[in-house]
C-alpha cells in the first residue's frame, strides 16, 4: 500500500530475536512499506537520527540487549518525535508498562500478524495527515 502522496514510508523494527524480527519485517513489507531493522535500541536511535522523517512507525520489543530497553527507547522517541507511533511488544507485562507515553501502543506476545498489519496501516494513515514539521 502506498500513501496518498505516493511516497513510500518506512517502518523500523527493533527486535533482538532474529526470527521474530524477520517475521515483523515481512509483515511490514506486505503493507508496501520500506523497512529498517535493528537488534538494539541504541542502533535504532542512530537510524532514527539519520532517517527520522521517513519513519512513520516503530515496532519494538520491550526487552532488548544493551543499556536502553524498548520502553526507554519509546520514551526517547516521544521526546524527539512526539507524534511518531510506537508499538511495544513483550511476553511480559509489568508495572513499568503502566505509564506508557501517549504515542505508544502495547501489543502483548504472542500477537497475530493481522494485528501488526492493522496497527501499521493506522500509522500510515496518521503519517499522511502530518505536516513536514508535525513530529
Amino acid at each position: 500500500m502506498l500513501t496518498s502522496n505516493h511516497v513510500r514510508r518506512t517502518g523500523l523494527v527493533v527486535e533482538d530475536d532474529a526470527d521474530l524480527r524477520s517475521l515483523m519485517v515481512e509483515l511490514l513489507d506486505e503493507t508496501g512499506m520500506e523497512t529498517m531493522e535493528c537488534d538494539s535500541a541504541e542502533a535504532a536511535l542512530a537510524l532514527m537520527l539519520i532517517y527520522g522523517r521517513k519513519i512513520v512507525v516503530v515496532l519494538t520489543d520491550v526487552q532488548l540487549p544493551g543499556p536502553m530497553d524498548g520502553l526507554d527507547f519509546a520514551r526517547e522517541i516521544k521526546l524527539r518525535w512526539p507524534s511518531l507511533p510506537v508499538v511495544l511488544t513483550s511476553g511480559h507485562g509489568g508495572e513499568r508498562l503502566a505509564g506508557l507515553p501517549s504515542n505508544c501502543i502495547f501489543l502483548p506476545k504472542p500477537w497475530r500478524g493481522e494485528e501488526i498489519v492493522k496497527l501499521v496501516e493506522q500509522a500510515l494513515a496518521l503519517a499522511d495527515r502530518r505536516t513536514p514539521y508535525g513530529r
